[in-house]
């Protein structure tokens, strides 16, 4: 249902609110166990992924770091090994077609 309101949604982060031009690039939900996204291309290169990508890597394990059970170093290590071996032999590739 477009436009409905889930409990579990994250907040817009506060810069966002307060910047005069901000866009959104990628929202991820995991939906029956499986990763759904909606997304822009948002940059002219590609390799800007590249730098968005990691810095939500590095994100996540200062996340990991925070709650507890493993060092930034070590969560960051994990996702590395785990994103090359999908990068390699992805277990689940997806399909991504345009919704207007």
């Amino acid at each position: 249902m477009a436009g409905s309101s889930k409990a579990n949604q994250l907040a817009i982060p506060f810069a966002a609110h307060e910047a005069a031009e901000a866009t959104e690039v990628l929202r991820a939900w995991i939906v029956d166990n499986g990763l759904h996204v909606s997304l822009q291309r948002g940059f002219d290169d590609p390799a800007v992924w590249g730098v968005l990508l990691t810095d939500v890597a590095r994100h996540v394990a200062r996340i990991y770091e925070t709650e507890g059970g493993f060092t930034q170093d070590e969560a960051l290590a994990k996702i590395k090994f785990t994103l090359d071996a999908e990068w390699d032999d992805g277990t689940d590739v997806g399909t991504t077609s345009a919704i207007q």
